[in-house]
């Protein structure tokens, strides 16, 4: 059907190209025609001895059927002949002109009310879609990741140009303020399902969600935030969630500097890949941790290690240095410097790190210090 659709559009481009495209021509040739006529008119007068300027204003009269009298006296065959030529050409290339931008501006003001009515047509149609308020950075990855997931969806941009840029990437787009409700009812807010409001100026995001929260209740409204402390304004505005971008940047370095392992070892075609997918449905994650030659667990066993992350994580298989796995380890099974560490993690994987990648504590009299 996407297909078969494309097509279809694809089709009527090219034929309003077409159509469009003869008009264009006839004014091309027919301006050519009426500049050629008046040179070639001209040089006429010339001829006959009249001035170069009375020669050009006369052919200008004539052409555009003035009608404020004779320049000179036409007083001989040659110009009597003369002036009727230019006449009965001037004023055919002036009717077939005038037709011709007739012809151009109708279809071009005819091509751009019928896009608008299949625009609207389509976000008519729309039901249970996303709308997506801002077409910057974020709004771009999130257009494309919900186009090749075939999800249906709509971009909400004031700025023409970057209204016009989603339009070429083949999008919905609406161009419009999205703090104002009559757009937002506009991009069909009452029928949508999400509303993903990404700009970067945190009081519009604000704005926009209190309106879509007033005009339908029952949508999912995710908000981005640039600012922490904009993050509980937002909730209190109805937003069901906040993005920070600036913090889940971080917390991926942070996630990149702890578990160096997780993105060799769980690729996205690899089985343990769609394993960590699958866990992340229940809101488990699977990471790789490999012990460092003095961290705070190197030397403890895997019961102690667990104790030690209070419920937020449990081993499940340790790869030796040498090569040896230890699957489903038991609490007795010590861990060694080096050991490749493979986690379910139930809390924070951020916490669940800390403490594999935490300094040995300090050694006094042979035992370690309690803290």
């Amino acid at each position: 059907m996407a297909d078969i659709r494309q097509g279809s559009e694809s089709a009527f481009s090219h034929g309003a190209n077409s159509v469009l495209g003869s008009p264009l021509r006839l004014l091309a040739g027919t301006l050519l025609y009426v500049v050629a006529l008046f040179a070639v008119s001209t040089m006429g007068y010339v001829r006959a001895g009249w001035p170069l300027g009375d020669a050009a204003y006369m052919v200008l009269l004539t052409i555009f059927s003035v009608g404020y009298g004779e320049v000179r006296p036409i007083d001989g065959t040659f110009l009597r002949l003369w002036t009727t030529m230019t006449i009965v050409l001037g004023c055919t290339g002036m009717i077939v002109l005038t037709g011709a931008l007739v012809q151009v501006f109708t279809l071009f003001q005819f091509r751009r009310l019928l896009g608008l009515d299949r625009m609207h047509t389509e976000i008519e149609r729309l039901s249970g879609h996303t709308i997506i308020c801002g077409y910057g950075r974020i709004g771009v990855q999130l257009a494309k990741a919900l186009a090749e997931a075939g999800h249906p969806f709509l971009v909400l941009e004031r700025s023409p140009a970057k209204a016009e840029e989603a339009r070429s990437h083949g999008f919905l787009t609406l161009v419009g303020e999205a703090t104002l409700e009559e757009t937002l009812k506009e991009a069909g807010i009452t029928r949508a399902k999400v509303l993903a409001t990404v700009l970067p100026d945190d009081a519009a995001n604000v704005f926009i969600t209190l309106s879509a929260r007033n005009l339908n209740p029952a949508v999912q409204i995710i908000a981005r935030g640039e600012a922490p402390s904009t993050e509980s304004k937002l909730f209190h505005a109805g937003a069901d969630k906040v993005v920070l971008p600036t913090h889940i940047g971080a917390e991926r370095i942070t996630e990149l500097i702890l578990y160096p392992a997780t993105g060799a070892a769980m690729g996205e075609n690899s089985p343990m890949g769609d394993v960590k997918r699958k866990l992340h449905d229940f809101g488990l994650d699977l990471e790789v941790v490999t012990c460092p030659a003095k961290g705070a667990l190197t030397g403890a066993s895997v019961g102690e290690a667990e104790r030690r992350g209070n419920g937020a994580y449990f081993i499940v298989q340790i790869d030796r240095a040498g090569g040896q796995q230890i699957q489903h380890p038991g609490e007795d099974v010590r861990i060694e410097a080096g050991d490749r560490i493979l986690l379910v993690v139930r809390g924070s994987r951020l916490s669940a790190g800390a403490v594999f990648h935490a300094p040995a504590r300090p050694v006094k009299h042979g035992r370690a210090l309690v803290r």
